[in-house]
């Protein structure tokens, strides 16, 4: 299922910046006194008992300024809200309710989404005494809260997880024999074209313009007796590119979608090569724990010569050499030039990230990797492995019990990962291995 996602929103420096970086645990919003500061839409992952889910900062909404900023502001915080789960409406203590604050109180009614009414700047007693005036925004119960002093924010975000759908609903009515594929990459790489060959038919819009695909598109597809349903999304691009309002939302889409996924095919423009902007959408994959295909497409328009797939691929790996488990494929949409491999490697890939080993089996292999490779002594500590369980899939989650988990050198730990991918494959997915003291918990 995919995470949850809550858009935080309000009249200018009400203190919704503050708010999101407290919740991200990082400074990701730039946070200062004058209005407008924040622009565009900033997303983070947070946490809380046990939910992760996403989080949307937006700028302040005027609804009455008509300044070309503030109107583009106004219309990224429309698309949060309607792309948003749950939304979180901050105000302001110590000015009270404004006309302002009504204003987008009306704009979020209309959205009909559960919403949590955070009042913030409540820093003294008479302040939260005077909750009752919030009542009259229509939108419930006030949460009477401090950032700056991190007041009352345990319950805020009780009140906002409290919003969230269960767990184990899904998002959408598929069962677990269908793959779920995302098809990710920067915009213009021929996403949709290569979603238009697999499926055999036109549903998305193909143009050469960059970033014609604003939404994210399903379509169940049923090959060889397996059903595959493909998520087409909107091309992800540099901040600093992105100028459209309806653009800058479509990566929370494609995030949702990743999320959504059990596979993603991550596509590679072939004459433009690896871009920074690829590794970090492909890190985002990986760090998901999808299983991962990566298409190289316009192979067609590459300057071939006989070695040109050995050296691309070497490119490849040491760009993005955080998943070399990958499988690469070298495709045109235009010419449908191995197009057909595509559902063949996505199964694979799929497999490989559901794929679960008996404790006894796996124990054997890390058994005969240890007596192959002693762990080295640190500290004059001799490092002792003494079992292995697989704890869950999607993707393969391994915990490793030693005697001095401390000790674990990464060097070692990845042994061991290339160790279990020797015994039982794991192509196309990443493995996790978490290590821990003989008397911890799972």
């Amino acid at each position: 299922m995919s995470k949850p996602i809550v858009a935080i929103v309000g009249r200018p420096n009400v203190g919704k910046s503050t708010l999101f970086n407290i919740f991200a645990d990082s400074r990701i919003s730039i946070v200062e006194d004058t209005p407008g500061v924040t622009r565009d839409r900033l997303y983070a992952e947070a946490e809380w008992l046990d939910r992760r889910f996403m989080m949307v900062d937006t700028g302040g909404i005027e609804i009455a300024n008509t300044d070309s900023i503030a109107v583009s502001i106004r219309e990224q915080a429309k698309i949060a809200i309607k792309e948003a789960d749950v939304i979180l409406f901050v105000c302001d203590a110590r000015t009270g309710v404004t006309t302002e604050d009504q204003e987008v109180a009306k704009l979020i009614r209309m959205a009909q989404k559960p919403v949590v009414l955070a009042v913030n700047k409540a820093d003294t007693p008479t302040q939260e005494l005077e909750a009752y005036e919030f009542y009259n925004l229509g939108i419930g119960e006030p949460y009477m809260i401090s950032a700056s002093n991190r007041l009352n924010l345990g319950d805020l975000l009780d009140a906002v997880v409290s919003h969230f759908p269960d767990e184990d609903e899904s998002d959408d009515d598929e069962h677990d024999d269908v793959i779920k594929v995302a098809i990710i990459g920067r915009p213009n790489v021929g996403k949709s074209s290569i979603f238009n060959d697999i499926i055999g038919q036109t549903r998305s819009i193909v143009s050469d313009v960059a970033g014609t695909t604003r939404d994210a598109i399903d379509v169940p597809v049923m090959k060889d007796g397996q059903t595959y349903l493909f998520i087409d999304t909107a091309g992800m691009r540099r901040k600093g590119k992105i100028d459209e309002p309806i653009e800058k939302y479509s990566i929370i889409r494609t995030l949702r979608a990743v999320d959504r996924s059990d596979v993603v095919l991550m596509v590679l423009d072939a004459v433009e090569g690896v871009t920074e902007q690829d590794k970090k959408i492909a890190g985002y994959a990986h760090e998901a724990g999808k299983g991962i295909v990566l298409v190289v497409n316009k192979w067609d328009l590459y300057q071939k010569d006989e070695m040109s797939t050995v050296h691309y691929t070497e490119t490849i790996r040491n760009e993005l050499i955080f998943m070399p488990y990958a499988n690469v494929v070298y495709v045109s949409a235009l010419t449908q030039q191995r197009i057909s491999r595509l559902p063949d490697l996505i199964k694979d890939a799929a497999e490989a990230n559901a794929m679960r080993i008996s404790t006894s089996i796996l124990n054997q292999v890390v058994t005969d990797a240890v007596a192959m490779n002693q762990p080295p002594m640190e500290k004059g500590k001799h490092l002792k492995i003494l079992y292995a369980t697989q704890v869950k899939v999607k993707p393969p989650t391994f915990v490793i019990f030693c005697n001095e988990p401390e000790i674990m050198h990464f060097s070692y730990q990845r042994y061991l990962e290339n160790k279990l991918r020797e015994a039982f494959g794991f192509q196309g997915t990443p493995i996790n291995l978490i290590v821990r003291g003989k008397n911890e918990e799972n």
